[in-house]
């Protein structure tokens, strides 16, 4: 009962994620009904609902947090995009992002759907060595981290778009497109905060993982894959947050920075989880 009740959530969640993602693409491309805009948000504070009750039933169903496969994980990294982008639209009134976050949480769900089968989606014992309290808080900052750090992204994308059409002006649609943008300098400092934010998580998130490594394997660090690529990923944001407090980037270094800080993140959980061998290796 409780499984059955999960999986609709899931696909609760699914649907919502597509319609949503459909519904600020129709605002953004120049619907002026502020009706499609508020149904969109509508929509994610319905997806965040089913992810959460599908999280919570993962729980219930298994007797440990929900941390012990992709699946899981994958679930939760949604739920905190969704969380993390909700809260950025109320709390700046920049609803455009939307149409550039959303889509990240539908491929993440699309990637369950296509390489996951119904057995590797099962509820599971948690193993031995992953009983402890550090690695729910060595998650919990992750998925919070990366959340922020998919809306760092689509800041980046939208002030590219938005810097090419002030330079170019060269097609009326996309002029309509960015003409609901935030201002050049309001996007960069807006990145600049989500990145400020979610960069101390990542800290938090590295260093709790190393305890529990040396509470689960009996070393801090060992240069696992996992491991080695999440240092690759905090010396970029490292390096973001330098070049602009130092040297006074900004602008379009600093948007394409935030990219390809975000590619990082995504190589450091889908390249080393799924393609690489090493201790956190869900092919495995």
């Amino acid at each position: 009962m409780l499984e059955s009740l999960e999986i609709a959530m899931f696909y609760i969640l699914l649907m919502s994620i597509i319609l949503c993602t459909l519904s600020y693409f129709i605002w953004l491309g120049g619907v002026k009904k502020e009706l499609i805009g508020q149904l969109a948000t509508y929509l994610v504070i319905v997806a965040i609902i089913a992810s959460s009750i599908a999280i919570i039933l993962r729980m219930v169903i298994s007797g440990n947090p929900p941390l012990t496969n992709g699946y899981e994980f994958l679930l939760t990294f949604v739920w905190g995009i969704l969380v993390v982008y909700l809260y950025a639209e109320y709390r700046y009134k920049i609803r455009a992002l939307g149409a550039f976050v959303m889509p990240i949480a539908f491929l993440l769900l699309m990637f369950i759907i296509m390489t996951m089968g119904p057995e590797e989606r099962v509820a599971q014992t948690i193993p031995p060595a992953l009983k402890s309290q550090w690695l729910t808080f060595h998650v919990v900052t992750a998925i919070f981290s990366y959340g922020a750090f998919a809306l760092s992204f689509g800041l980046g994308i939208m002030y590219l778009m938005k810097l090419s059409n002030e330079g170019t002006h060269k097609m009326s649609n996309s002029r309509g497109i960015v003409s609901r943008f935030p201002a050049l300098d309001k996007l960069d400092e807006l990145e600049y905060k989500v990145i400020a934010f979610a960069f101390p998580l990542l800290t938090l998130c590295i260093i709790t993982g190393a305890i529990w490594a040396n509470y689960a394997w009996g070393t801090y660090w060992s240069w696992d894959p996992k491991e080695t690529w999440s240092l690759i990923t905090w010396i970029i944001y490292a390096a973001y947050l330098h070049a602009r407090l130092m040297y006074g980037w900004k602008g379009k270094r600093a948007a394409w920075l935030a990219i390809f800080g975000f590619a990082a993140v995504l190589f450091t959980f889908f390249g080393v989880n799924y393609f690489l061998s090493g201790l956190h290796s869900y092919a495995s």
